[in-house]
């Protein structure tokens, strides 16, 4: 090696030596939770608890309910829903956010050739070449931390993406659970309403042949003419709710409405529950939370970027090459020339710029922590409000029932005695409406009931906790490729 050579590698490495001392510190506050407002036990959950208690997967937390058409229809959501692609996207351009950051820790190396032909004036030996090839390397010293401070900010934020994900995630599992628990529950209706139709019918005839011997009024065979097309009426509009629920479960599975077509089935009768648990680990299980909680350390990280303003960039460069008028022997050690040294900048007046960067920043960190809270309160406040509902429905539900067998027998004895001639049909119309309504409730209080199931779980996290989001080593790989769907087939 040559004594030039030697030079240079010795001026690298105490350049390098001096820049690993000036990076040893951060300016800006070091990230720490902020307190949230937790109580010891819930409200609602006192003196109160489910007689079976279900235990979720918590990577398929809807097998609770025990349907297989159901457990398809989720497994689909993962597959083809577009909003939780649309997260996921998200989520791959924040990962690749931190290596972009992460990238400018190191030096920036380029690398050059040219060659130029020459003259000057108009003598013969006025023409010359010059052959060159160099590299050159520029590093950015962080020696007041503003690069890591900005990693670190990306590194919060994708991790709130990851959060965000899940969230998304969850949020088109429940809605389609409760979309297809409706969608039952609109088939329960129907089946209700043809049987009503068929008794109305029934009753009809009974006024029809009363009338017809002269023992009843005409109004008889009117009221039951206009209870039958009620019914009727009815019948055909749950039709509507029906398919306006299939189509948008189809939406959530990714696929058009006319390609899912979904056959009838049986409401079910059981509501399963899930314990709340202790109010503390909401902290922990809620994604939305999770999500709130990182965008505070991004927010803070970003104080340490506006307070690094006030200290001077320092910027260690270096060249080294070959210059020659001749191409041969260019890389000869007498053609090598090179260059190293730092460079230091700093703003000396931007006209309060920088103290109002630095208070735009600590005003964000101070709006990310009363959103935090705020989330915190909110997933407080639908845990409490669900476990009130699966526990005041579960009552109703009870009542309901007994309403509905009362109102069937006082249907059929208000029905004896009209044939009997010892009644009006005045009566048997109400006994009929009474029925009608009752058991109409008791489906809605059912459907209730599996809506409130559904919300607790969601309001519960639904099973996820924040041991599910990458750590921070997952984020300085290389994102994967996601898997290209195929094209659409032209029309």
């Amino acid at each position: 090696m040559s004594s030039e050579l030697r030079r240079l590698a010795r001026s690298l490495a105490a350049c390098a030596s001096a820049a690993a001392v000036l990076t040893a510190c951060e300016v800006g506050p070091d990230y720490e939770r902020p307190s949230a407002p937790v109580t010891a036990a819930y409200k609602e959950d006192q003196g109160w608890k489910p007689a079976t208690p279900s235990v979720i997967d918590a990577g398929a937390w809807w097998s609770i309910y025990n349907d297989p058409v159901l457990d398809d229809l989720e497994k689909q959501v993962d597959i083809s829903n577009q909003n939780l692609k649309a997260a996921e996207a998200a989520y791959r351009a924040a990962r690749a956010e931190v290596g972009v950051q992460r990238g400018a820790l190191l030096p920036t190396i380029g690398a050059g050739a040219s060659a130029t032909r020459s003259r000057s004036g108009s003598g013969p030996g006025n023409t010359r070449n010059q052959f060159q090839a160099s590299a050159t390397a520029d590093w950015q010293i962080d020696v007041w931390g503003r690069i890591r401070r900005t990693v670190e900010s990306s590194l919060f934020f994708a991790q709130a993406s990851a959060a965000d994900l899940a969230a998304a995630r969850l949020s088109a599992q429940s809605e389609l659970a409760a979309d297809y628990f409706q969608m039952r529950a609109a088939e329960e209706q129907k089946r209700r309403l043809e049987a009503s139709v068929k008794a109305f019918e029934e009753s009809l005839q009974i006024a029809k042949n009363r009338y017809d011997v002269g023992v009843a009024a005409m109004s008889d065979v009117l009221t039951a003419q206009t209870q039958l097309g009620n019914a009727q009426s009815q019948l055909i509009n749950i039709e509507l709710t029906r398919a306006q629920l299939e189509h948008a479960i189809a939406v959530l599975v990714g696929k058009p409405p006319a390609e899912l077509a979904i056959e009838p089935a049986l409401l079910t009768e059981t509501v399963p529950v899930v314990p709340a648990g202790i109010p503390s680990t909401l902290l922990e299980r809620r994604p939305d939370i999770a999500s709130a909680e990182r965008r505070m350390g991004a927010a803070n990280a970003q104080i340490g970027v506006a307070v690094s303003a006030w200290f001077p960039d320092i910027t260690l460069s270096g060249a080294a090459g070959f210059a020659s008028t001749a191409l041969s022997g260019l890389f000869s050690a007498s053609n090598l020339f090179w260059s190293v040294g730092p460079t230091l900048a700093q703003t000396i007046f931007n006209g309060g710029s920088r103290e109002a960067q630095i208070e735009e920043a600590r005003a964000n960190y101070d709006q990310s922590v009363a959103e935090y809270r705020q989330t915190v309160l909110t997933a407080f406040q639908q845990v409490e409000d669900q476990l009130a509902a699966v526990r005041i429905l579960e009552r109703q539900a009870a009542v309901q029932s007994q309403t509905v067998k009362d109102a069937r027998q006082a249907e059929q004895i208000a029905l004896n005695q009209y044939k009997a001639g010892i009644t009006d049909y005045t009566t048997v119309v109400t006994a009929q409406t009474t029925r009608f309504n009752a058991e109409a409730n008791a489906i809605d209080v059912r459907s209730q009931r599996l809506t409130a199931s559904i919300n607790l779980i969601v309001a519960l996290g639904g099973g996820w906790d924040t041991s599910q989001i990458p750590e921070a080593g997952f984020f300085y790989s290389l994102p994967e490729k996601p898997k290209r769907e195929p094209p659409a087939p032209k029309p």
